[in-house]
């Protein structure tokens, strides 16, 4: 049987097993997974610099979202990592699916019909060339 407390067992397994990869997460946002991951196809195993020129051009919504979220991981990258800007590439990004809010769309004769707004987890994982 291992030593200490079950809480203290968690932390240190999960010391292991913790992400070094600089990433960014955005949690909640209020685009579709099937949408944002138009815009995450596109960049993927791009390096930086060619990701936000593509971001910069792309006309869907969930680019602007990608973009800042992407500013957000290279920063993350510089301060915390101390890597630099220009040997960074995207290594892995998606989006998981998160809660749907139900709204009701009144119909002839009485019936209600159900609008899902959709909304996802969106990550970015940056890493070293």
């Amino acid at each position: 049987m291992a030593k200490g407390h079950r809480s203290q067992i968690k932390r240190e397994r999960n010391e292991k097993n913790r992400e070094t990869r600089p990433f960014a997460k955005l949690s909640y946002a209020r685009v579709s997974v099937t949408k944002a991951c138009f815009v995450l196809d596109a960049i993927r195993g791009k390096d930086v610099r060619t990701a936000l020129a593509i971001l910069a051009y792309n006309p869907r919504y969930a680019s602007s979202l990608i973009e800042k979220l992407l500013k957000s991981a290279i920063a993350n990258a510089e301060n915390n990592n101390g890597l630099k800007a220009e040997n960074l590439y995207i290594a892995e990004c998606y989006a998981n699916k998160g809660p749907t809010m139900k709204r009701i769309r009144p119909r002839a004769q009485g019936r209600a019909y159900r609008i899902e707004k959709r909304m996802s987890h969106i990550t970015i994982v940056l890493d070293e060339k």
